[in-house]
């Protein structure tokens, strides 16, 4: 019968586990996710300050990529951000989704990440509210 030796343990010198390498203060901690996050949320903030009462209900999300199936307008092309209506008959608000990797795939730095998402953002209220993107936002940058 063999002889069983107890697992080897990481903790080999008795000092304990160790701890995080960054604190949660510094911005080192925050993950590419959670960057993207908070572009996402600074743009919202600017629409809401001037747009309060017409998204008052309206959800912001952001996620990875656009689901497989595009819309019937949405020929060849990748999806940045869509607006999902509100469906009363499930309960569901009117939402707002941003694609991260789509929109990171076109940006170099971090000022293009910021005016990308604030465009796709501008465009995705101007269509819900049935307006123009420069009246949603006078300093839109437009078609470049």
């Amino acid at each position: 019968m063999p002889v069983r030796r107890p697992a080897r343990r990481r903790d080999r010198h008795g000092r304990g586990l160790r701890g995080p390498l960054l604190p949660p203060n510094l911005p080192g901690w925050k993950t590419r996710g959670d960057k993207f996050d908070d572009v996402v949320l600074r743009s919202v903030r600017r629409l809401e300050r001037r747009w309060a009462k017409q998204l008052d209900g309206v959800e912001f999300a952001v996620e990875e990529v656009p689901p497989s199936d595009p819309a019937p307008w949405e020929h060849r092309t990748v999806a940045l951000g869509r607006y999902f209506p509100a469906d009363s008959a499930s309960g569901l608000t009117h939402r707002i989704v941003v694609y991260r990797r789509p929109v990171l795939a076109r940006c170099e730095d971090p000022e293009e990440i910021e005016l990308l998402v604030r465009v796709v953002l501008v465009e995705e209220v101007a269509g819900m509210l049935g307006r123009a993107p420069e009246e949603i936002d006078p300093e839109y940058p437009g078609e470049e």
